[in-house]
């Protein structure tokens, strides 16, 4: 019996070494997993100039300076006034839309917004 009690020892140390590697290469495969992708993550650098959102209270000045774009005078009284913003799109095959932001001020200060997507004009 001492050649089936060899065989017997010799298969279970292989099958320890098989267990023993199967469970390091997952615990290995688990903590690439658990590592943050450093290379994903977004670089810390200032916000580009037109990523300042609108706010309540600005003058047109301010808006303007915002959106990047020039106000258009649509109606109102001087302070009180409707203005347009008109993104500027150029070339392309969508450059037929001009969706407008329409900006409402009282008193020389944004009180509202609204955007006018659909609007298509020559």
């Amino acid at each position: 019996m001492s050649g089936a009690d060899d065989r017997l020892g010799a298969w279970s140390g292989g099958l320890r070494k098989r267990a023993f590697n199967a469970t390091a290469t997952v615990l290995a495969l688990a903590g690439v997993a658990l590592t943050p992708a450093l290379a994903q993550q977004a670089p810390a650098v200032a916000r580009p100039p037109n990523s300042v959102p609108l706010t309540f209270g600005m003058n047109a000045d301010q808006a303007s300076a915002v959106l990047g774009i020039p106000l258009q005078y649509v109606r109102g009284r001087p302070g009180d006034e409707l203005l347009l913003a008109l993104p500027n799109v150029k070339g392309g095959a969508l450059s037929s839309r001009s969706d407008g932001l329409y900006l409402q001020f009282r008193r020389g200060r944004l009180t509202g917004w609204k955007g006018d997507w659909g609007t298509i004009r020559p």
